[in-house]
This record gives structure tokens, C-alpha cells and sequence, in this order.
């Protein structure tokens, strides 16, 4: 799972075409999601799928496709001094973070057992924090609609 997952993000980086790359990011989002289901954290996988593949990616390609423009679509190559910059920026940042795991004492912790089920967490989001989330999917449809009368607005104005 961590080569799909690995394996969509460089292929979201290196995609020639926008509309790929945010194929790949799904990839990429789907192979974290099921990394989540092997440290059995079954409700935070269900999220990522529902949430970051299922509104964000699709979203973005949504957004992409709409708004797509043939003037976009010319490559820039990028130069060779970028390109090694990148690599060793990249290289940095893993050394540094293999060395926070190391300095880290997580060998001495034990397993935590998940004690919360489906229906704890349902009852939980569906008493307490439902008007919550009741707004936050108003604000996401508002911006959606919002989205698309502004694309029909700049549409309408190029054909007069």
C-alpha cells in the first residue's frame, strides 16, 4: 500500500496533463486511506475515502475541467539546477525526519487498543456535533453553486 501510495504522488507530480495529475492524487489519497484500514482505524479510512477522494479530488478535477484553458497546457521544462535542488530539498527533509523517528523513545510505547465503534462515533457526530456539520455542508454547496455561477458569468461575457 505504501508503493500505491508513493507510487500515485510521484505519478500526480510527473503527469504531463493537469487532469492526471489530480487522477494520481487520488490514487495517492485512496493508498492512504487504506493505510489507515491496516492500523485498523476503519472510521478514519472511511473519512479519507469519503472526504478527500470523494469531495476534494473530485472537486479539483471538477474545478480543473471547467475552468481549463488551452493556454495552460504548454509544458515548462524545468532547469537542471531546479531539478537537483528539488532532489537534495527532498532528501533533507527525509534525513531530517528519520532522525526525529529515531531521536523519539516509540519502541516503549504499546499498542492502542481502539475502543470506539462505528455506532460510538455516529452517535456522537450525529448528536452533539450534527448542526456543525449540517453548516459545513451548506458552506460546501454554497461554494460549489458559487463556483458555477461565476464560471458561467466569465463564459457568458467571452461570447458578447
Amino acid at each position: 500500500m505504501a508503493v500505491v501510495t508513493v507510487g500515485s504522488a510521484i505519478f500526480a507530480l510527473e503527469a504531463k496533463e493537469i487532469v492526471y495529475g489530480a487522477i494520481g492524487l487520488a490514487g495517492s489519497l485512496f493508498g492512504v486511506a487504506t493505510l489507515f484500514f491496516l492500523l485498523n482505524a476503519p472510521y478514519v479510512a472511511v473519512f479519507q475515502i469519503a472526504v478527500y477522494i470523494g469531495a476534494v479530488a473530485v472537486l479539483i478535477l471538477f474545478t480543473v475541467m471547467l475552468v481549463r484553458q488551452e493556454k495552460w497546457a504548454k509544458e515548462v521544462q524545468p532547469k537542471s539546477l531546479t531539478r537537483i535542488a528539488g532532489i537534495l530539498t527532498g532528501l533533507a527533509v527525509t534525513v531530517a525526519l528519520a532522525f526525529a523517528v529515531i531521536a523519539t523513545n516509540l519502541s516503549q510505547f504499546s499498542g492502542v487498543v481502539n475502543s470506539a465503534t462505528f455506532v460510538d462515533i455516529g452517535q456522537l457526530i450525529s448528536t452533539g456535533y450534527a448542526p456543525i456539520l449540517e453548516v459545513l455542508a451548506l458552506v460546501l454547496a454554497a461554494s460549489v453553486v458559487g463556483a458555477l455561477t461565476l464560471s458561467r458569468v466569465d463564459r457568458e461575457e467571452k461570447d458578447q
